[in-house]
C-alpha cells in the first residue's frame, strides 16, 4: 500500500478522484481532479482571473428525476451545480473556460448515449457563451482526464483495452466417503 501512495504522490501533486454524478472545484495549484469516462463526458471549466476551476463527470444528456441523488446523473444539472460552486468561491461567469472530454461509443449497436452526451455539452456551452476552448472526444476509447484546476491544465488519455486475467477453474475434490476421517 505504501509503495502506490507514493507512485501517487511523487510529482507532488494530490489528486482527487471524481465518480460519475459528481463534480469537484479547487483553487489549490498542487491538486489534480481526476475522472474515467466511456461514453460519459466531463466538462472541466476554468476561471484564469480568479485562479479556480473545476469538473464534473455526468452521465446522460438528459431525463426526467426528481430527487438530487438521481438528477446528479444528467448534463443540465451537472453544469449547473458545477458553475454555480465555481461562482460560489469567486469566478466569474464571464470569464469561463470550457474543455468537453469523453462520449465514447462503448458498444456497437446500442443507443449512441456518447454522442448525445456530446452534442449536449457543445450545445449548453455555446447557450450560455462560455468559451469552448479544447476538446477530446468521441471515438471508441475510454479516456482517462487529469485536471489542474487551479491552473487551468488538462490531460487526456486513451485508456487502452487489457485483456481480462485468465481465470483456471479446478474441478471439485470428490466428496468424502462416509465413514472417512479427514484430517486438517
Amino acid at each position: 500500500m505504501r509503495r502506490m501512495t507514493a507512485l501517487a504522490n511523487r510529482d507532488g501533486l494530490r489528486r482527487r478522484t471524481v465518480a460519475q454524478g459528481e463534480m469537484q472545484v479547487s483553487d489549490e495549484r498542487d491538486v489534480v481532479l481526476t475522472t474515467v469516462l466511456g461514453s460519459c463526458v466531463a466538462a472541466c471549466f476554468y476561471d484564469p482571473v480568479a485562479q479556480i476551476g473545476g469538473i464534473n463527470h455526468y452521465l446522460l444528456a438528459d431525463g426526467t428525476a426528481t430527487d438530487t441523488a438521481s438528477m446528479q446523473r444528467y448534463g443540465v444539472y451537472a453544469m449547473e451545480v458545477l458553475i454555480n460552486a465555481m461562482l460560489a468561491r469567486g469566478a466569474a461567469r464571464s470569464r469561463l473556460r470550457a474543455r468537453i472530454f469523453g462520449g465514447a461509443t462503448m458498444r456497437e449497436g446500442f443507443r449512441d448515449i456518447g454522442g448525445a452526451n456530446i452534442a449536449f455539452a457543445r450545445t449548453f456551452l455555446r447557450e450560455e457563451r462560455i468559451a469552448l476552448v479544447g476538446e477530446d472526444v468521441g471515438g471508441t476509447k475510454a479516456r482517462r482526464v487529469e485536471f489542474r484546476a487551479a491552473v487551468g491544465l488538462a490531460r487526456c488519455r486513451s485508456v487502452t483495452d487489457v485483456a481480462p486475467p485468465i481465470v483456471v477453474r479446478q474441478p471439485p475434490p470428490p466428496p468424502a466417503a462416509v465413514g472417512d476421517v479427514e484430517f486438517f
